[in-house]
């Protein structure tokens, strides 16, 4: 008599693709009641507003209440460093210096971390 074979099932596992821009404003519109058009409208003057207050003559903080801050973070110079042992390569090298540059922080606030 033969042996019966052991079938596993495997999970199924539904890989979630995250939403098409096309998809935001269609859920957005649907929810709200306004045009895909006003809420195009909204992101875009949001995005003004971002870059207004994380430009050179703004305060460097925007807030999207509820849900996060946005901060521009200035990253000072690094300077050149030399004769610096690599272990990994068992040598020397030169390292060359680093520009100061301006980066963006984005942290989230309570009320998204409280979504995950």
């Amino acid at each position: 008599m033969a042996k019966k074979k052991k079938t596993t099932k495997k999970a199924k596992t539904t890989e979630v693709k995250p939403r098409t821009k096309t998809q935001i404003l269609g859920d957005i519109s649907a929810d709200t009641g306004l045009t895909r058009k006003e809420v195009a409208s909204v992101f875009e003057c949001m995005s003004k507003m971002i870059k207004k207050d994380l430009g050179n003559r703004g305060p460097g903080v925007f807030t999207v209440p509820g849900l996060m801050k946005v901060k521009k973070k200035v990253i000072p110079r690094r300077p050149a460093r030399k004769n610096v042992f690599l272990p990994l390569l068992g040598e020397t090298r030169d390292i060359p210096a680093k520009p100061a540059r301006k980066a963006v922080k984005v942290t989230p606030l309570k009320a998204l971390k409280d979504m995950v």
